[in-house]
């Protein structure tokens, strides 16, 4: 990103004056990203950084979680170019993230945390203490959108955590497409104050 790095516009954007709301649609965005809009980046990064720290907490660090959101977001200013409307946004930078999580681990000689990330594990035995502590965060990060058993609740457990397609959460909630992505909005404002709260904690 042109004379600024992404992890920069992470940190300002939680100091910058309220602002009327983009309601652009994400694909308005990515099309936006492709022109070289670095507010759209801000907007898209707003939307979709809570979620996706808190998939990725539950496998990397908080420290490493950060430099991920940062190389997740620097991969989409660069590949938006050739971002095709195949699918959700949300979606294609979750394949982004874990992408990157994999190298991370790589990198860091954490071949196992690697293949945890891109799915290639499907047989391992989970360490009891670490499912506990991931089942916390993601508990905690639900309790924050809203009571268990709840609308919002159900919402961001299909959409964020379980990945799936928001046509698909509005047929089976019998809900308008339209509100499905209206509430999902909110829960993922509700989640970037969690994740700014937990920061510190």
């Amino acid at each position: 990103m042109p004379g600024q790095q992404v992890g920069e516009m992470a940190d300002e954007m939680t100091h910058l004056p309220n602002e009327e709301p983009d309601d652009r649609s994400d694909d308005a965005l990515m099309r936006a990203i492709a022109m070289r809009d670095e507010h759209a980046l801000r907007v898209l990064y707003e939307r979709h950084a809570p979620w996706l720290a808190v998939r990725l907490r539950r496998f990397l660090a908080a420290s490493a979680v950060e430099d991920v959101l940062q190389e997740t977001f620097l991969a989409v200013w660069k590949g938006a170019p050739n971002y095709r409307q195949t699918g959700e946004v949300g979606a294609w930078i979750w394949g982004i993230g874990r992408r990157q999580g994999a190298q991370w681990a790589r990198k860091h000689q954490r071949p196992t945390l690697a293949l945890d990330l891109m799915g290639e594990r499907p047989d391992r035995e989970a360490d009891p203490a670490s499912a506990v502590v991931q089942r916390n965060e993601i508990g905690r990060a639900l309790a924050a959108v809203g009571p268990t058993g709840s609308t919002n609740q159900r919402i961001a457990r299909k959409a964020l955590i379980e990945d799936r397609p928001l046509a698909e959460i509005a047929d089976e909630m019998n809900m308008p497409l339209g509100t499905i992505k209206s509430r999902l909005h909110r829960i993922r404002r509700t989640l970037q104050v969690f994740r700014e709260k937990e920061a510190e904690s």
